[in-house]
């Protein structure tokens, strides 16, 4: 059943895209650049009926509460494509969200093409110093805008269980503006494994953690308690995934 399932989504996220990706594109340069992020939500939106009607993967929202009225800096565990959506439905009605990532994804047929109409912060990951100046120029602006700002700490898709190293982008962005910064745990690689075709029904759960002003803070200090947050919350997610959480240090 899954297979069905899988390849039933595959074939309409290629056709929905072809059909409405072209929409985003164009509608910033003739429309506005407002009317890029209003495209996009469709897209997003009809992307995300396939998620929940053919996968059969539904989202759960805990910790809404949490979420910051005025815009500030996400930063979230990612295990698959599904958090890049449903992470979006998170903030207040009406918000829109702009993702921190490589530059290299704006070439992508469709979706690239799409990414790069509504100005997503991409970063030139090899630019060592002035990769984190690039966040924080591009950032600054976003935040201004009104918009909130999503970036994924470790950098990359990490399968459930496992942790990378979580690099300085969110918190270098949040501590020289000087915004709040909610932390972001989920476990929808349970359903949505890495680079994996296939994909199970089921809930996946994001929990929103408490919020917290970064002014003042270190870098450091801001990506340590982004990190104890998100990887305790890990192990009460996904304990299956952690056999040693109960135990004793």
């Amino acid at each position: 059943m899954s297979a069905v399932r899988s390849t039933l989504f595959m074939i309409y996220a290629i056709v929905w895209s072809v059909f409405s990706a072209p929409l985003v594109v164009i509608a910033g340069p003739l429309l506005g650049g407002i009317w890029a992020y209003r495209f996009g939500r469709v897209w997003r939106l009809g992307t995300q009926w396939g998620v929940e009607n053919l996968l059969g993967i539904r989202p759960r929202i805990i910790g809404r509460e949490n979420m910051p009225a005025e815009p500030c800096v996400i930063m979230s565990k990612h295990q698959s494509a599904w958090e890049t959506m449903t992470l979006q439905d998170c903030v207040p009605a009406g918000a829109y969200c702009v993702f921190v990532l490589k530059k290299e994804l704006l070439k992508l047929p469709f979706v690239g093409w799409g990414l790069a109409a509504m100005k997503m912060i991409s970063i030139d990951r090899g630019a060592g110093k002035n990769a984190l100046d690039q966040v924080v120029t591009q950032g600054r602006e976003r935040l201004k805008q009104g918009f909130y700002v999503i970036i994924f700490p470790e950098g990359t898709r990490v399968p459930p269980g496992e942790k990378r190293r979580y690099k300085p982008g969110g918190a270098y962005l949040a501590t020289h503006v000087g915004c709040q910064v909610v932390p972001v745990a989920h476990d929808a690689g349970e359903l949505w494994p890495r680079q994996a075709f296939l994909k199970r029904s089921g809930t996946a759960t994001i929990s929103i953690g408490p919020a917290f002003d970064a002014s003042g803070m270190s870098d450091a200090e801001v990506n340590q308690r982004v990190e104890d947050w998100i990887e305790a919350e890990m192990r009460r997610l996904s304990p299956h995934r952690y056999p040693d959480a109960g135990k004793a240090d």
